[in-house]
């Protein structure tokens, strides 16, 4: 009987394979994290954002755009001859802002209106020199005498107009969920500056309400946070026993933490001095709230609420004592971004592994 020739496919063992494509995947994996680690470097410690900000000049200085060299502050003898006012651009309770030219260079003149108040702009004068940083508007001059303050302008102005500002054709690019939790960090991080600053723990007292808020801090061009308006800025010190209240009314709403609230119900009149002192875990209370304006409804930002939904519950706890530090919800906040970030660049990795 003929045998019949036999061939024999020749196969490649499955497990040669896998660990090919298993070691090109790793091999891009980390390709990816090195990438991300640069790109995250330099987004934490860049574009003048770093801790230490290369722009700034040492104390009493200030140096402006394109310019090299730092200037000391204007005195009043200075910005009376060399500073010109264009035109009134907001008015508050405490000062008049105007829109200004000194050499060229737009800036803004900010001048008190109601004389009862000079203790509240002297007190945000005496701040915005102590707290000269990347997180705070820069200061250009001066005068007690007169109550005028003169700082840097920035023509994209409050957080108020965000969403008006990302509907211009111009800034329509930034308007994306990652762009937007960018500027949360950015919100977050001037909170745990204040919260941890050269002059100790200082509570973000101008913010009763989310309209408030969003007016004490402005918008730069290169979109980053600067907090702008410093005349309620008041000290935490625990270890002499020093708590803060914000204003002498009563305070009412959600947006106010809880500790803001009067305590004794409708039956009982609000007595300021009967009213509890309070510590800067306020402001914790407040992020989620400010922070979901911040992700607007963009394609992806409900994907970045959910990742922060753990910590945002923390924020909201009634016991202060029971909420996460800034800096906890900074650090929070950077880890979402980064494993965003991965996820998008890399959709499909973790089933792939």
């Amino acid at each position: 009987m003929e045998k019949k020739p036999h061939f024999a496919r020749r196969e490649f063992p499955p497990r040669e394979v896998s660990s090919v494509s298993l070691a090109l995947l790793l091999a891009a994996v980390l390709l990816l994290n090195a990438l991300l680690y640069l790109y995250l470097n330099k987004f934490y410690t860049s574009s003048g954002r770093a801790e230490t900000d290369p722009s700034l000049c040492s104390f009493g200085y200030f140096k402006l755009g394109a310019v090299k060299n730092c200037s000391p502050w204007l005195s009043c003898e200075a910005i009376n001859r060399e500073v010109r006012k264009l035109k009134c651009v907001g008015e508050g309770a405490v000062k008049k802002v105007f829109l200004s030219e000194w050499k060229e260079n737009k800036v803004v003149l900010s001048q008190l209106t109601n004389s009862e108040l000079k203790e509240d702009f002297l007190h945000g004068l005496k701040m915005l020199k102590a707290l000269q940083s990347k997180h705070v508007v820069r200061l250009l001059g001066y005068c007690e005498q007169q109550f005028t303050i003169l700082t840097e302008y920035h023509p994209l102005g409050s957080l108020r107009g965000l969403n008006e500002t990302l509907h211009i054709p111009k800034y329509k690019g930034m308007n994306t969920w990652h762009r937007r939790l960018m500027l949360a960090i950015d919100y977050v991080s001037v909170i745990r500056y204040l919260h941890s600053s050269p002059l100790g723990t200082l509570v973000m007292c101008d913010s009763n309400d989310l309209d408030k808020v969003l007016s004490q801090y402005l918008l730069t061009s290169d979109f980053h946070i600067l907090v702008n308006d410093l005349d309620a800025l008041p000290l935490v010190n625990r270890s002499a026993g020093r708590l803060v209240k914000c204003g002498h009314r009563e305070l009412r709403g959600e947006f106010v933490a809880p500790e803001q609230r009067w305590p004794y119900g409708e039956e009982v009149p609000f007595e300021d001095d009967l009213m509890p002192p309070y510590d800067e875990k306020t402001d914790i209370w407040k992020i989620p709230d400010v922070s979901n304006f911040f992700l607007g409804h963009v394609e992806g930002s409900d994907i970045v609420r959910l990742h922060l939904f753990d910590i945002h519950a923390a924020c909201k706890k009634k016991d202060p004592a029971e909420r996460p530090s800034a800096q906890d919800v900074l650090d929070t906040y950077r880890k979402v971004l980064t494993l965003l970030i991965r996820e998008a660049a890399m959709p499909g990795t973790r089933e792939m592994l």
